[in-house]
């Protein structure tokens, strides 16, 4: 049972890693607080193995996962955010990130910019959106009617826009 377990995550992990590391990178300040963020989802959806009951694809289970972990993450940084000193003035040689990988896309980096800037549930249908999910599978991850999530998209679509327009 443990390695059946542990083959389904396996194969699961590798089919929406990259997908998982992009939601996480919305709801971090930083390079590393994504990679813990992303370390922390793998825990949970490690943890979480024996619940999952195929109701859905496990790709859509685990971003339900992912979402919940990166709002209590959000939540408790924020919390946490005045009693810690950033070390800003530390670099790292030979680091070259992940998530900043398209340094020349100017559109890439304002897309971001303003991603970062919504609210966290308009935050959770982006990035379940941009990673290609349809409103019914977005809207069972939430919990929202499919409607409201056509909605919503429709309302970011706009933020989004406006925003992007002003930084470029």
């Amino acid at each position: 049972m443990r390695k059946e377990r542990e083959t389904i995550f396996l194969n699961a992990l590798e089919e929406n890693q990259e997908k998982l590391f992009r939601i996480c990178s919305i709801y971090s300040k930083d390079d590393e607080d994504t990679k813990d963020l992303f370390q922390e989802v793998l825990i949970h959806v490690w943890k979480s193995m024996n619940a999952f009951k195929g109701n859905s694809s496990i790709g859509t289970w685990m971003f339900r996962i992912a979402l919940n972990v990166c709002l209590r993450f959000k939540s408790k940084h924020t919390k946490n955010q005045n009693r810690m000193i950033r070390l800003d003035s530390i670099t790292v040689s030979n680091f070259r990130s992940e998530v900043n990988n398209e340094d020349g896309n100017e559109k890439l980096k304002a897309l971001r910019k303003c991603v970062k800037k919504l609210n966290e549930g308009d935050k959770a249908i982006v990035a379940l959106y941009l990673e290609g999910l349809v409103y019914r599978e977005i809207s069972n991850i939430l919990g929202l009617s499919e409607n409201h999530v056509a909605v919503k998209i429709k309302r970011i679509k706009s933020k989004l826009l406006n925003c992007i327009n002003e930084l470029l």
